[in-house]
């Protein structure tokens, strides 16, 4: 070809000066596969400072940048972006990650789309390539990615525009049974996630809506075809410049598994407390107020349930010791759980019953509350005070007992004295001991005073003294004290 019909170089100063300043980069390449020139951006982008540096044509372009697909294929020398738009096709959106051969820290994420410049007569002038840097778009994509599969919380990601998953995580896939083919691509019809969820019409305008879903209860249908209780709720996200929804869930099976239980546990709790023989209440803590009494305690102590629950113990007047009522307080609110505890309660009519109390800390709908169980020994003390009252008044006199008898009435007395005895003789003098012995032989002071050749009024001080020691204020209660303890000569 001569000089006079050879083709006039292209003047592009005017797109340059057009292009020059875009945010995205844009690279010239004329038909005869050389890089004719590159703006600032697209410079940037590649790690390059000067235009040869991206090389004089695509061959050398190829040669310097390595270019890889997303799933880290490498890309043959016809998939290069600049080679597809030399061979005339137009690209849109095609993702490629770029790694420099002479920096290996060097690594960047291009979206590339292709342009062709024609002439008036529709010949090609510029072949061109805008490259926008998505770079950090996709280092968070990935981050999100990861942290999303990594996340032991079950959860989906739903596409608003046309309401299919688009991914799910392992945790979702181990607490269903699904497969991951049987969840991607599928609806949320084929897959309802607010299948019999509560206000499931709101929950499912605000998935159209592509609004937040609140936390509420629903059943996923699994594959076997049982139900799973769980707790589900959506917050909108953007996925790949998508809009979509994310949905989470607690699983619930445990949890239902454990209030039926419970229920059960309460229900079978509630009939022995209600059959039980003897009166037990149940009384929040820590100001004891009545939560439910058995007709045990209705019958023994003559108060309606319905008067009395809701009030605490002492709102009624069940407490007939106020002493006696703060000490079992003391030990209540120390270490709650009490056995046979010795106190009087008072009726309704206000009769009083010597009861042993014993309680137990036992939780009810989250409350910490006692159980209270009631054994009435009034009957049982009468007997005893009763039987006491016969030995004592037989004792007025004790000097016709034989020692054997004397000490088979003791024990009737206290049968156990847990080995106090010897601790509480020790307090006694030499000269108390003697002298207590002789009263238990049932000798008089005037006896004794002979015995010990001491004045009466000695031994009347001794008495006196002994009485104050040991708690007792008569000469039987004496005696009796005293062979309970083993006494029998000093």
């Amino acid at each position: 070809m001569n000089a006079t019909t050879a083709k006039p170089p292209v003047d592009r100063r005017q797109l340059q000066q057009i292009i020059a300043g875009l945010t995205e980069g844009i690279l010239l390449i004329d038909p005869d596969r050389s890089i004719a020139w590159a703006n600032d951006t697209a410079l940037a982008i590649h790690g390059c400072a000067q235009l040869d540096e991206l090389g004089a044509n695509a061959a050398q372009y190829r040669k310097k940048f390595v270019l890889t697909y997303r799933n880290n294929h490498r890309l043959a020398a016809k998939q290069y972006p600049i080679e597809r738009v030399l061979a005339g096709e137009q690209l849109r959106d095609v993702v490629v990650e770029v790694r420099r051969v002479d920096d290996e820290d060097f690594h960047r994420v291009h979206q590339v789309r292709s342009l062709i410049l024609t002439d008036a007569a529709g010949a090609v002038e510029s072949l061109v390539l805008v490259i926008q840097d998505v770079t950090k778009r996709f280092s968070a994509e990935e981050r999100f990615e990861k942290a999303f599969s990594a996340n032991p919380a079950p959860a989906l990601i739903c596409r608003l525009s046309d309401l299919r998953y688009i991914k799910v995580n392992q945790g979702f896939l181990e607490m269903t049974g699904y497969e991951r083919d049987a969840i991607i691509e599928r609806s949320t019809y084929e897959v309802d996630v607010l299948e019999k969820a509560e206000n499931r019409d709101e929950a499912i305008q605000n998935l159209k809506e592509g609004r937040t879903i609140g936390q509420r209860e629903a059943v996923l249908r699994l594959p076997s075809g049982d139900g799973k209780f769980v707790i589900v709720a959506g917050q909108p996200i953007e996925v790949s410049e998508e809009d979509c929804m994310l949905f989470t869930f607690i699983d619930l099976e445990a949890r239902k598994k454990a209030e039926v239980s419970l229920g059960q546990s309460e229900e079978r709790f509630s009939k022995a407390f209600r059959l039980a023989p003897m009166p037990m209440m149940v009384c929040a803590l820590p100001e004891l107020r009545l939560i439910e009494v058995n007709a045990a305690f209705v019958a023994a102590t003559g108060y309606a349930a319905e008067d009395i629950l809701g009030k605490t113990t002492s709102d009624i007047g069940l407490w007939k010791d106020a002493k006696a009522y703060r000490e079992f307080r003391s030990r209540l609110d120390t270490q709650q759980d009490i056995r046979n505890f010795d106190i009087p309660l008072r009726t309704r009519e206000g009769a009083i019953i010597d009861c042993l109390l014993s309680t137990e800390a036992v939780k009810i709908q989250d409350e910490t509350c006692a159980l209270c169980v009631i054994q009435d020994i009034t009957e049982r003390k009468r007997s005893e005070l009763d039987l006491i009252a016969a030995i004592e008044a037989v004792m007025q006199d004790t000097s016709w007992f034989g020692r054997t008898v004397m000490e088979k009435l003791a024990q009737i007395r206290h049968p156990h004295d847990g080995g106090k005895s010897q601790g509480e003789l020790g307090s006694l003098t030499p000269r108390e001991k003697e002298v207590l012995g002789l009263i238990c032989k049932g000798h008089s002071d005037a006896d004794i005073a002979a015995i010990l050749k001491l004045s009466r009024n000695t031994v009347r001080n001794h008495v006196s003294t002994l009485y104050g020691k040991i708690g007792v204020n008569r000469r039987s209660a004496a005696v009796v004290w005293g062979r309970e303890r083993g006494v029998i000569s000093y």
